[in-house]
């Protein structure tokens, strides 16, 4: 590990935030002796952001909380085209409504880990429709295209991927990396921002930034990228058998959230705790410390720490509880995810496949029959091995719900509707 003097590389090298750094010595020093203003890119491709942009997320808010500036930078102009980085195909093109709202969710959830109205150093949303939307087409060829070689294009890994597999890529597409460079030329003149981060898969892509910077006469210009991270056993940050993990609690209950991260393998806990919680390294160090089934209290740990910093502290408690009352009593919480049914659809009966599929626990009806074959479907705690059984409202309980199980650790509330 490297030692570095200033607060911001301390933190992220002790961390494991650090997978590149353009200029180490020269970065550091910068950001021992002034305030810095860096910036993250993210395109409006949805409403939400998943698990998987935490880290970069993670990232800004250090770099605020070490006495920095930063920058969630907002593609509304980029992500009218796209990023083709390591994707198999050109992704679906948005209209300028569609990404404007995208917009406006992703700020709350940026709000929950920078301080946007902080009297010193405030984070800045900024986004880059204000100046790639009125770009005068031949103008920027001229004084921006012309500085970029197709031929070291061709050679970034982005774009070999797409090539060398023989998908097609754009030329829109390939125009992205020239106006995401563009963008940190903008906000360096705008804002005097020094560093972008990201991903270790956008690192041509900042190189690019600094590259175009140096050749259009900006003071020097820095890249720091974070790895991208997977799980212990291989999977990918941000999913989960039944889809993306999102940020936002209208697409992913807090419930569902808070379990995510309870159910972490072991080896990843520690690792995790670094990364997606503020909980001081000396408290990690000990729970570093725990063994055998104790390793459980660090896991519940982990997820109402990650799920109070998105959520807030009292529905990360409240989460934390609703599972203690499910495992550890049996109990029904009125905070499990639900799904509503039209009571005359229980009235009449409702395909037990039918109802685990709405609900949520399998994809198709033949994913929930061998869910049922396997044992893994309760019914208000009873197993079910019918898998023709009907649902019906004689399973309604005193408490006005049924409860569907899959497993030890899945569970919907049915309620009549």
């Amino acid at each position: 590990m490297s030692e570095f003097k200033s607060d911001f590389l301390h933190t992220l090298s002790e961390r494991g935030f650090i997978h590149q750094i353009s200029d180490e010595s020269g970065l550091d020093e910068l950001l021992r002796k002034e305030t810095v203003t860096a910036y993250i890119g993210y395109d409006p491709t949805a409403s939400s952001l998943h698990v998987g942009h935490l880290t970069q997320i993670m990232l800004l808010h250090w770099f605020q909380a070490t006495g920095h500036q930063p920058i969630s930078l907002m593609g509304g102009g980029t992500g009218m085209v796209g990023d083709p980085s390591f994707k198999e195909e050109a992704r679906k093109l948005m209209t300028v409504e569609i990404i404007e709202d995208n917009i406006a969710s992703l700020k709350h959830v940026f709000a929950n880990y920078l301080d946007y109205d902080k009297s010193e150093t405030p984070a800045l949303m900024i986004n880059n429709a204000e100046w790639l939307r009125g770009l005068n087409y031949l103008e920027f060829l001229r004084d921006v295209g012309r500085h970029f070689s197709v031929n070291r294009m061709l050679s970034f890994d982005s774009v070999k991927t797409r090539l060398d597999r023989e998908q097609s890529l754009s030329f829109l597409e390939f125009n992205y990396m020239i106006l995401q460079a563009y963008d940190f030329v903008e906000l360096h003149k705008r804002t005097g921002c020094r560093l972008q981060m990201g991903g270790s898969d956008q690192w041509g892509n900042i190189i690019n930034g600094i590259d175009l910077g140096h050749r259009m006469g900006t003071t020097q210009l820095y890249a720091l990228t974070s790895p991208l991270l997977t799980t212990s056993s291989g999977a990918k940050m941000g999913k989960s058998v039944n889809g993306a993990v999102w940020l936002n609690k209208d697409l992913l209950p807090i419930y569902d959230f808070w379990q995510y991260w309870r159910n972490t393998e072991d080896a990843d806990v520690i690792r995790f705790m670094k990364l997606f919680t503020t909980l001081p390294m000396a408290e990690i160090n000990r729970l570093a410390a725990l063994g055998g089934s104790e390793i459980n209290d660090a896991k519940k740990i982990l997820a109402t720490e990650v799920t109070a910093i998105l959520h807030g502290r009292q529905a990360a408690e409240e989460a934390a509880e609703t599972a203690r009352k499910t495992f550890e009593e049996g109990a029904v919480s009125e905070n499990l995810p639900s799904v509503d049914v039209p009571a005359s659809e229980l009235e009449a009966g409702i395909g037990l496949l039918t109802l685990v599929v709405r609900a949520g626990l399998a994809s198709s009806n033949g994913e929930a029959r061998r869910h049922v074959q396997g044992g893994a479907v309760r019914i208000n705690d009873e197993a079910v091995s019918d898998e023709r059984r009907l649902i019906g409202s004689g399973d309604v309980t005193s408490d006005g719900i049924v409860k569907l199980s899959l497993g030890k650790k899945k569970h919907i509330l049915v309620r009549p509707a």
